[in-house]
């Protein structure tokens, strides 16, 4: 018995001694659990609350995204926070955590240097920091990581070059660099990584030659070199590596050579070969066909020459051939053998040498080829009939070449079919009335063929038309009623040069949005009818050699924005209307050969005689001295007068001009001091505009009557008015004493004088006087919005107002969509199509407009800078340091985030902004309501409920346009494709966002995607 309590003593001894930690496993614990906790500390965004966790109630080994080794208790071995929205520093602890072997921090938006502590940890295999924005250069001790397998820093910031000790990593399998901005040569010590799997440098500034040291990485599986600078010849041992699978050096531009003739057998795994837009030359090898695991071939935008492989059928997993802008001479028997590849997506043949006919075996592609571009060739023959098989098709692109015969009826059949080319061919007979079909077309180009018969009207079912050209064929009859009530036209519509006759419909009034509209070279009669006053939009307008006449109409007063008018060779008589001059942005004027009559004016557009012809017209007169017309009666009188009166008249005018002078200078002396900036700023942009002075606008407003108050902003106020001609306007007046203001007013003036498009605000005028007490007074005068601004629609509960006028003001889910890609249109063209770009500033709701057919505007260029020097990175964002503002810009809630970190306003910070919009417009949520507490805002709100709970965020009003569960699911699939895309968009990181461009193109697709289910279930 006492032997027994004996070794019970002991065993319970024994166990209390085990459970009591050593000093070293506390100290070690302690390490792990302190460098966690300056890890949390440095993190200042933490949206969806993933370290709520790292706190004193639990052990840290608990802590979410944390794992802790077996064998060492304690210490941490992984650190996995993956697409967490985590912002902030990484911190120097780091390095503390001696026994990690996995840290993986990917798609969040830490920012700074990579601490250089990093390399202390050198049991590391996996350091995954890609989509972040990581600064700096590439850690230059990175030699100690012995073990490490995956080092994957894609898509950040790092800068300078690649350090030659990479190549000091025994183990590595994957190096992933692509996405940053490295300079100088990729090193040839990267040859030295014997296990590399994957190499990915693409979308850097690296330049020199492709070091002929990589063809040693015999295990390589992945080569991704593109969008670099590199130069000479692509290294012939590369092609030895058997290995491959990808391999890509498009874009760099500068690498010259040939592709072997034995590719396909040198790499018989091949799937995706990219060699696009180089200086590569030879011959396409046949040898391809031997790689028969090959998916995508592109090798556009280079000089090979010859024939194209007839044997590319072999490759029957292949989808993408792009072969365009090359020096290819064959016929089209190729096609033939490609009725194997059964996923055979795009077909790119465009501006090479090839001849011949069309095959009827093109009929045998596989139906789920969406795009064909044969343009800029030399083929003949006919369109064979059975091209309607394709039912996928949406682009088909024949211009350009020498085709002949009718369009086949058959065309029709392609419902799918979205931009149609067959310009500049040779075809005859009429245009099938089957084109009307293809209801989801948005371009379509017919011109220069020899086209005849009446158009017909069946065009009208292409209500997604947004750019329409039969110019020069020679199509008869009258202009359909039809194609003019297209309200969806905007890019251009076009019928010159045919033997068009009759007279222009009144229809004409529903191209709202046209921005071009070219009726010349017809037989058009009649007068131009008073609806084209409604083509607020138009800039271009060309009328030329038909057989209107009548006087020019008052109706093109209101088209403020015309920058070309051509009315030449028609039958107009009566005076030259004084309106023309008023057209401030009118820069191409042809009035020649009419019976106009009357002095012409010494204003506006006629100032430049370059710019305006009005010969033919032998009752013209006056005008500047370089049109060359004789002196008006009144003026010859004035001139022959007696050398007395000329005295008294030099005498008097002398008196007159001292008293203004006089004048002017004690009004100088009285106004405020501007600085001198400002004013010649304001001077150089003013005067683009039509001036209208501060009494029009007391009368027009009923002096400034509360009554017509529409609106209230940070700078002024916004009033309804009607001007004495009985257009109704809105007035902006700026309210002075708000400082910024004066600055506003010539942001805004600089701003939209330089840019015209169809979906911004356009000043009519502007005015820049003195009120009646002698204060400054400067007000913008605008278009009319008739439907308010974007965000009384998406708020527009307020008081007083009842349940029925709430109803009244709801959008379609279709709705918001077209004003989504309204105002998308809209920021595109600022950053893309104006020259110096333009970054808005202030993208939100209460600056988009919406006109009497609901189109958006986007207005409110109070905080617009241009941005004068452009630095556009690989990745399609503008440079940080692009513009000249520091200070934080924009409205809470819209103001992307790096603004508030000091960074200058750039391009990406539009985007975040129109992607809060975007979700703002969909989940009737505004980005600044108190629900969402510190730690969420409304992209991390969506980005949490996606996909699964997508359908309890959307705005409940759209929620009420599903009738039934077939209705809901399609409203729930649209709703997640168009949140992913405003998700997308208002990333933290600036280099995480979408491009708009894409963006825009993925709101179209989503559209009509939405409207095709929409019709299939009767809605």
């Amino acid at each position: 018995m006492a032997k027994l309590l004996f070794l019970m003593l002991n065993f319970v001894l024994l166990w209390w001694w085990s459970s009591i930690p050593s000093p070293c496993a506390c100290s070690q614990n302690q390490t792990d659990r302190f460098a966690l906790l300056s890890f949390r500390n440095a993190i200042h965004a933490d949206p969806f609350g993933v370290l709520s966790s790292w706190n004193d109630s639990t052990h840290h080994c608990e802590w979410q995204g944390v794992l802790c080794s077996k064998r060492h208790p304690g210490r941490v071995k992984s650190l996995v926070l993956t697409s967490q929205g985590l912002g902030g520093f990484l911190s120097p602890h780091i390095g503390n955590l001696s026994f990690l072997r996995v840290m993986t921090l990917r798609n969040n938006s830490f920012r700074g240097e990579i601490p250089s502590q990093i390399s202390n940890l050198f049991r590391l295999r996996h350091l995954i920091l890609r989509t972040n924005s990581f600064g700096g250069p590439i850690p230059s001790n990175l030699s100690r990581f012995l073990n490490l397998e995956t080092l994957d820093l894609i898509q950040n910031q790092l800068v300078r070059g690649i350090h030659s000790d990479l190549g000091s990593l025994p183990r590595l399998i994957f190096l992933g660099l692509s996405v940053n901005s490295l300079v100088g040569p990729i090193p040839p010590s990267i040859g030295n990584l014997s296990l590399l799997q994957k190499l990915s440098m693409s979308h850097n500034m690296l330049s020199q030659e492709i070091p002929e040291e990589l063809s040693r990485l015999q295990k390589l599986l992945f080569l991704q070199l593109a969008f670099n600078k590199l130069t000479s010849e692509i290294p012939p041992s590369i092609f030895n590596i058997s290995s491959i699978i990808y391999f890509s050096i498009a874009g760099n531009q500068l690498l010259t050579g040939t592709i072997p003739s034995d590719i396909g057998t040198a790499l018989p795994s091949l799937r995706c070969f990219m060699a696009t837009y180089n200086l590569l030359t030879g011959t396409i090898s046949s040898s391809l066909t031997n790689a028969t695991s090959l998916e995508k071939l592109s090798l556009a935008l280079n000089s090979f020459h010859g024939p194209i492989p007839k044997n590319l059928g072999r490759l029957k997993s292949l989808c993408w051939i792009v072969l365009a802008v090359n020096q290819l001479q064959d016929d089209l028997s190729f096609i033939s053998s490609l009725a194997n590849c059964s996923n055979l997506e795009s077909l790119s043949v465009e501006s090479n040498l090839i001849h011949g006919s069309l095959p009827k075996s093109i009929s045998n592609l596989s139906t789920s080829i969406i795009k064909i571009d044969m343009s800029d060739n030399h083929i003949q023959g006919s369109i064979p009939s059975a091209l309607g098989n394709l039912f996928n098709l949406s682009f088909l692109n024949l211009q350009n070449n020498f085709l002949t015969g009718r369009i086949p009826d058959s065309i029709g059949a392609l419902y799918s079919l979205q931009i149609l080319a067959l310009a500049r061919n040779m075809f005859t007979k009429e245009i099938p009335s089957s084109i009307g079909n293809m209801t989801l077309l948005y371009l379509l180009t017919l011109k220069s063929n020899d086209l005849q018969g009446y158009i017909p009207q069946s065009l009208g079912n292409c209500m997604q038309l947004i750019g329409l050209d039969l110019s020069s064929n020679n199509l008869i009859g009258s202009v359909p009623v039809e194609i003019m009530g297209l309200f969806s036209l905007s890019i251009g519509f076009s019928l010159a040069h045919n033997n068009l006759s009759g007279s222009l419909p009144l229809q004409v009034g529903s191209l709202k949005n046209l921005g071009l509209l070219d009726l010349s070279y017809n037989r058009l009669s009649g007068s131009i009818p008073t609806s084209i006053s409604s083509c607020l939009r138009l800039e271009q307008l060309y009328l030329e050699a038909n057989l209107f006449h009548g006087q020019i109409p008052e109706a093109l007063q209101p088209l403020r924005g015309l920058e070309k008018l051509d009315l030449s060779n028609n039958n107009f008589s009566g005076p030259l209307p004084n309106f023309l001059a008023e057209l401030s942005l009118l820069k191409y004027l042809n009035l020649s050969f009419n019976e106009l009559e009357g002095q012409v004016p010494e204003a506006g557009v006629f100032l430049n005689a370059s710019a305006v012809s009005v010969s033919g017209n032998k009752e013209l007169c006056g005008g500047v001295l370089a049109l060359n017309l004789p002196l008006c009666k009144s003026l010859r009188s004035k001139k022959s007068s007696s050398p007395k009166s000329i005295v008294i008249s030099v005498t008097a005018g002398s008196l007159v001009c001292l008293a203004l002078l006089i004048l002017c200078v004690i009004i100088f002396y009285c106004k405020k001091k501007q600085t001198t900036t400002n004013a010649s700023t304001l001077l150089s942009f003013e005067n683009q505009f039509l001036r209208i002075s501060y009494e029009t606008l007391l009368r027009a407003t009923d002096r400034f009557s509360e009554t017509n108050l529409i609106g209230r902003g940070r700078y002024g106020k916004v009033y309804k008015g009607i001007l004495d001609s009985g257009a109704t306007v809105a007035v902006k007046v700026l309210n002075l004493i708000q400082r910024g203001a004066s600055r506003s007013f010539v942001s805004e003036c600089q701003t939209l004088g330089t840019i015209r498009h169809r979906n911004l605000m356009k000043i009519l005028s502007v005015c820049s006087s003195v009120d009646f007490h002698g204060n400054d007074f400067k007000a913008l005068i605008y278009e009319f919005m008739a439907n308010e601004s974007l965000g009384e629609w998406l708020h527009p509960r307020t008081i007083g107002q009842d349940d029925e006028h709430d109803e009244s003001r709801n959008l379609r889910l279709v709705q918001r969509l077209s004003i989504a890609i309204d105002i998308a249109t809209a920021i595109e063209y600022l950053h893309k199509g104006c020259f110096p770009a333009i970054v808005h500033g202030d993208l939100k709701p209460s600056n988009v407009l919406l006109d009497h057919d609901m189109v958006a505007r986007v207005g409110d260029f109070g905080l617009a800078k241009i941005i004068t020097t452009m630095s556009t990175e690989v990745v399609g964002v503008q440079d940080q340091g692009s513009s000249t503002s520091t200070v934080v810009r924009g409205s809470i809630g819209y103001v992307p985030p790096e603004y508030g970190m000091g960074h200058k306003v750039s391009i990406p910070g539009d985007i975040y902004s129109y992607g809060i919009l975007l979700l703002e417009m969909f989940t009737g949520k505004k980005p600044n309501e108190e629900a969402f507490g510190p730690n969420l805002n409304l992209h991390s709100f969506v980005q949490v409920a996606l996909p699964d709970r997508a359908m309890d965020i959307i705005d409940l009003r759209i929620w009420t346009e599903a009738g039934n569960q077939q209705q809901e699911i399609k409203i729930r699939d649209c709703m997640i494709s168009i949140f992913e895309v405003g998700v997308a968009c208002s990333m933290e990181s600036p280099t995480d966002r979408m491009d708009m461009t894409v963006a825009i193109r993925k709101l179209h697709s989503i559209k009509a995607s939405y409207e095709t289910k929409e019709r299939r279930t009767g809605m």
